[in-house]
């Protein structure tokens, strides 16, 4: 990995932290620190209810091939943007403002921020959902229930992003919140495949589709789920000390756990069909001790959103630290969950995908394979015309994909066109 050049070489404050290469002694995240804060953040209710969209639109062996074909993509995507942010040591921000140019970058760390919000306010909504309905199963709620624990996963949030990210991760996530959160699926995986076999598994398998959506849209809904984390990934892979090993720890964290939260979601709508997948959760044998921990592993993922906010406001105003960003999104994450309907979903993440799909497309094909990212960052302008018109192109092929011929999908026509373009177009500077 090519040392980067001195942060005073590069056009912006020293202070700005998320503009700046991360020094070397701050580097230390190994492939297994990446692979455990990966599948923590891929492992979620979130994903398990969109893996239960699938169905019964397909039949399961199309929404299996959906699943595994979809976050083999998406989470090499993932692994991809965090080699490149290992390798210059630049968070998400540093990476935009290279590719777009000083200026114009405030655009999508704006959106960013703004999807950042939204993702946080729902997992806020899906834990302070799944703690009322434990807490109905014990037969104890009251009508301020929601509001008392959506306050009380607040607090913990802020409480969580007003500490140590690196601790956080190589403390409570790799040691403690990983095992639990596996033998959670382990047990969960057990007695849905129980519940299948018992109803007949040939039959389940090879059940039909009843139409509606396609395999390469399936693809795309697939796909959305990882591509949500793209403008996240490089604010955590900055802390790796080898690309190659944040390439390798999020591509194989990520890939597993979305794999198996998607396939545990269409099991759980074949088996046990409800409109509430928690409470289907909840009838399983056990299922009341593996949806609480499951839950507790979901705080890391509205962390991740409150934490990766942060650095892309500190990016745009570096007179507030990271940790008052960070407190200040999760107080309006908070506020937002206490008021706000967030359960229409699927639409939600595909206007996420039209945009990011095309923004990381562009910038995978101006910096990868040796580009020096820190160099373009110290030389960048105020706009850079051509990554913009491409991302613009990207976004409206996605849409005209989405509308004019969706069986083919969108997700993957406008990441080809906008990474083959960038590819073409990128500058010749070499780490």
């Amino acid at each position: 990995m090519a040392s980067p050049p001195a942060a005073a070489t590069l056009p912006v404050p020293a202070a700005n932290r998320a503009l700046t290469p991360l020094p070397a002694a701050e580097r230390v995240f190994g492939w297994r620190e990446h692979a455990s804060l990966w599948f923590s953040l891929g492992v979620g209710l979130l994903v398990m209810q969109v893996g239960a969209y699938l169905v019964p639109a397909l039949g399961p062996r199309d929404a299996l091939l959906a699943i595994v074909a979809g976050s083999v993509i998406g989470a090499g995507l993932l692994a991809w943007v965090a080699k490149l942010g290992c390798d210059s040591g630049l968070a998400s921000a540093g990476l935009m403002h290279a590719v777009y140019g000083s200026g114009f970058a405030r655009l999508p760390i704006v959106l960013n921020i703004v999807q950042l919000l939204g993702w946080g306010t729902f997992e806020l909504v899906v834990m302070r959902d799944a703690t009322v309905a434990i807490a109905a199963r014990g037969g104890d709620t009251v009508p301020w229930w929601p509001w008392v624990a959506t306050l009380a996963w607040g607090g913990l949030l802020a409480l969580l992003v007003s500490g140590s990210m690196v601790r956080l991760v190589r403390q409570v996530v790799s040691r403690v919140a990983l095992p639990l959160v596996v033998l959670s699926l382990v047990w969960l995986s057990w007695q849905f495949l129980g519940m299948a076999r018992a109803q007949g598994w040939a039959a389940l398998w090879q059940r039909p589709g009843t139409g509606g959506m396609g395999v390469l849209p399936a693809l795309d809904l697939v796909i959305a789920m990882p591509i949500s984390w793209l403008p996240l990934v490089a604010d955590y892979a900055r802390h790796g000390s080898s690309g190659r090993a944040a390439l390798k720890g999020t591509w194989l964290g990520y890939a597993v756990a979305n794999s198996w939260c998607y396939a545990l979601g269409v099991l759980v709508a074949l088996t046990l069909p409800s409109q509430d997948l928690v409470t289907a959760l909840l009838l399983a044998q056990g299922g009341l001790v593996a949806l609480s921990l499951i839950l507790v592993d979901e705080v890391d993922n509205a962390y991740g959103d409150a934490y990766s906010g942060a650095v892309s406001g500190h990016s745009l105003a570096p007179g507030w630290s990271i940790r008052r960003w960070g407190l200040a999104i999760a107080a309006a994450c908070t506020a937002m969950a206490l008021v706000l309907p967030m359960h229409s979903l699927e639409p939600f993440l595909l206007m996420l995908s039209s945009v990011f799909v095309p923004l990381f497309g562009v910038m995978l094909g101006r910096l990868s394979f040796g580009t020096d990212a820190v160099a373009l960052l110290a030389r960048a302008r105020r706009a850079e015309a051509v990554p913009i018109a491409i991302w613009v192109a990207g976004i409206a092929t996605y849409h005209a994909c989405s509308r004019f011929a969706p069986a083919l999908g969108a997700a993957l026509p406008a990441l080809a066109l906008t990474f083959a373009l960038a590819w073409a177009t990128r500058p010749r500077t070499k780490a």
